[in-house]
């Protein structure tokens, strides 16, 4: 069995997530699906109908990390063996979701897997990488690209063949597949970051005691929107978050970062 849980801020309903929640309830295996909205204001007459579809208004913005767990804490409670945490901006079909829930239920030593990731032109997102430092962080952002290109390479696993499954220590929160046990062994979300690093910083906690798998015998489609890229104020959360977590697990010292990077 499995529970999806999708945190909303302002979403695009009609465009992208009606034709999404449609998709999803086509997933044999599908127990309940979390909307879990941080908007400041609530949906008026929410026409999903469907007793598979839960929509929690949270009054405010909780941040990314902190609205998923609670969903990712009803399915601990409720022993729902895998979550599916993803964004609304995703396609992706039931029957893969299907498969994808029948293989992680063959392979219990993965806590975590997330398919290979395209842009809705057909190119790859490098969305698997290795553990960032601060250079990596904040010299893609700040430094010229030809001063970053063979780093952010290596950082995006791309010196790697992405043909095959790689036990990567950080995949991308747009759409993991969680092992729900995994999550809970390693503490759910670190609430704390309002967005950005939380994926870092929950692949690295299962990665711990579970194989955290880019895997890419299926495919997705996400349209990435790069807000930091765009948006200061968004580019001044992202800054703010990924200083808590170097605070955490260390800017120049992080001894767990050099072992796991070393694919």
């Amino acid at each position: 069995m499995l529970n999806i849980s999708i945190v909303l801020y302002h979403p695009k309903w009609e465009e992208e997530l009606f034709p999404l929640l449609e998709e999803l309830l086509k997933v044999k295996n599908l127990r309940k699906i979390y909307l879990l909205d941080n908007s400041e204001q609530k949906y008026a007459n929410f026409p999903m109908k469907s007793e598979k579809v839960r929509y929690l208004f949270n009054g405010t913005n909780l941040g990314y990390g902190k609205a998923h767990n609670i969903a990712l804490r009803e399915s601990a409670y409720q022993k729902i063996p895998f979550h599916l945490v993803m964004n609304s901006d995703i396609r992706v079909k039931a029957e893969d979701i299907d498969a994808m829930h029948d293989w992680m239920l063959l392979n219990p030593l993965v806590g975590q897997m997330m398919p290979k990731v395209l842009n809705p032109d057909g190119t790859q997102q490098y969305l698997a990488k290795r553990l960032p430092s601060p250079l990596d962080v904040f010299g893609r952002r700040f430094l010229p690209s030809f001063l970053m290109k063979r780093r952010n390479k290596k950082y995006e696993l791309r010196d790697l063949d992405l043909n095959r499954p790689i036990n990567a220590p950080y995949l991308s929160g747009c759409f993991m597949f969680l092992r729900t046990k995994a999550v809970v062994e390693g503490g759910l979300f670190d609430d704390r970051y309002f967005m950005y690093p939380e994926d870092i910083d929950l692949t690295r906690t299962i990665h711990r005691n579970y194989l955290t798998l880019y895997y890419p015998q299926w495919t997705i489609v996400h349209a990435h929107a790069k807000a930091s890229y765009t948006n200061k104020h968004m580019l001044r959360i992202h800054i703010q978050n990924m200083c808590r977590y170097f605070n955490k697990w260390g800017w120049i010292f992080d001894s767990e970062r050099y072992t796991f990077n070393n694919l």
